[in-house]
Order: C-alpha cells, then structure tokens, then sequence
C-alpha cells in the first residue's frame, strides 16, 4: 500500500510540474516611460541633443517614442498631475511571449490582466504592479522591428534602469525569486551603506538598478536622479564628442566622472530632470564594495 501511495504521490508532481507554466526568457530592458509637461521640450532634449529617432506612440496616442535601437526607446506621456513630483510611469522588459509569461506570472500568485493587449507596430505586451506598487510592463517586441535611423545617436543601448525602492527584501521576492533576475552588482557613497543594487535580466546582461535609502521629502531633482536610464557607451571621450556635435552646451555635457562601480559616467537631465546616465560598458577604474558578478553589456547586443 504504502508503494501505491508513495507511486500516486510521484505521479501527481509529475503532474503538477507538467502543467505549471515554465517562465520564457526575459531578455532585456525594453523601455523607460516618463511624464513630460513640454512635450515639444522634451523632443529637443531626445531629438536634437541625444540623437533619438522619433516615432509615434501605438500604446498611446498623446504620447510619443524615443528610439535608441529597434527594440529600446524613451516613452514620453503627457503629464496630468502638475502637483506631482514623480515623473516615472512604468519601467518595460522584453520577452519571448508576452502570453506565456503573462499565464507564469499567474501561476506565481501575481495579479496579472485577462489577456495581453497588441499595438499596430505587433508587439504584444502587459502591465502589473510589483510588490512596491511600481508598474511593470513586460513586452513582446515585434517579429521584425523597424530599424532605426539615428545618425547623431550618442548611445545606441539602454544598459540599465534604475528606480526608487523602500525595500530591497520585498522587492527582491517579486524581481529575484519570482523572474528570476541575478546580483549583478551593489554599492553606495560609503564603503560600508548599500545605496545601489543591480540585479541583471535573465537572459541579457542588461540590469535593474534599485535607488535606495530616497528621503520622504525628496526633490523633483533627487527623485530625477533615482528614476533614470543608462544608455551604454564604448568610451566617455567618444561621447562627450558627440554630445558637443549635437550643441549640448550646458554645465554637464562633459562632465564625467568614476562610478563607484569602477565604470565612467556622465549624468544629463530632461526638461523634467529625469536623469540620463551615459556609462562606459566596462569598469576602468577601482570598483567599490562588491565585485561585478555577471558580464557586462555591449555595443552590439540590442542592435
């Protein structure tokens, strides 16, 4: 009896392992949308200044897209809350099936839409919320994306984005146990106070950076910095070349600097100080309070 029992219960997760969704790789950072109250402001700064393509926004048509390659962008919305100092709206990720990871999400207890929603230029893709309250969008990129034509570019990939975080335990459940994202790396302004974690997409090198330790009575400026992207380049000198070309003429168009991750930056700002963070793809420098664990991004690989 006891054999027939132990048999039922083996056949049963068998079963069970058979039917629960497996998750489908997540294969990078898709895009970072933000509220603009100057639309026409904003496309100087991500046309004329950055480089970006243009292009009209099929998820919203009040919106617009900022492209860097075919497949990662700058959404841009129309801000509606004057009173508000979040500029953030929803930080984006690739996959390979936008349905698939929609019913894995599911399977893992989180609140996920009926169906996924598809726009005109075919890509597929859904909104959730993660354990903060932050809106996730998870998108299937379309089977042959435009490509872009962007002469004056400055960085041609979006190797990070960052956000603010409260809890790093409670986010952690939902991007390290549930998607499956690795420590990439971690740090902060001293040696011995964790500021900054990285947590790299499964299946790309390109990464999550939790902003942490954010005061209650932040600045626009502060939470600007916090909420931001990084755009990978090859050298800083390179660059700020580029920069110089495209006539950004203000104080920190050539401002670099050392990252305590060893890595060169230079911060620029939006007309809605949202940050844009230039990176070199590879540290040249001292690397401060962890080693970097995974790969590091590169040129060519959301091209």
């Amino acid at each position: 009896m006891k054999y027939a029992i132990g048999f039922f219960a083996l056949a049963c997760s068998i079963a069970l392992a058979q039917t629960s969704p497996s998750r489908p790789p997540i294969t990078g950072i898709s895009h970072i949308a933000v509220y603009a109250a100057d639309p026409s402001a904003e496309q100087h700064y991500y046309v004329d200044l950055i480089g970006c393509e243009k292009r009209p926004d099929p998820e919203n048509p009040q919106g617009a897209r900022y492209y860097v390659n075919s497949t990662q962008f700058v959404e841009v919305l129309p801000l509606a809350d004057r009173s508000s100092h979040n500029r953030l709206d929803h930080l984006a990720y690739k996959t390979t099936s936008a349905e698939n990871l929609r019913l894995y999400l599911k399977s893992k207890g989180v609140d996920v839409p009926a169906s996924v929603n598809k726009t005109s230029d075919g890509s597929r893709w859904f909104d959730i919320k993660d354990h903060e309250g932050n809106t996730v969008q998870f998108v299937q990129p379309p089977a042959h994306p435009q490509p872009v034509k962007a002469p004056n570019l400055v960085g041609h990939h979006i190797i990070h984005v960052g956000m603010l975080v409260h809890s790093r335990e409670k986010e952690d459940t939902f991007y390290r146990a549930i998607l499956d994202f690795k420590p990439y790396w971690f740090g902060g302004m001293k040696p011995d106070k964790i500021d900054w974690v990285s947590q790299q997409t499964p299946e790309s090198h390109d990464w999550l950076e939790y902003m942490l330790n954010i005061q209650p009575n932040a600045t626009p400026k502060t939470i600007g910095v916090m909420d931001h992207m990084s755009l990978g380049v090859e050298k800083m000198p390179d660059a700020i070349a580029a920069l110089e070309r495209n006539h950004c003429d203000g104080p920190n168009c050539t401002k670099s600097q050392m990252g305590r991750d060893g890595k060169i930056q230079l911060n620029l700002y939006d007309p809605d100080l949202t940050r844009v963070e230039f990176m070199e793809f590879k540290p040249s420098g001292k690397i401060c309070c962890s080693p970097i664990l995974g790969k590091a991004p590169s040129e060519t690989e959301d091209r």
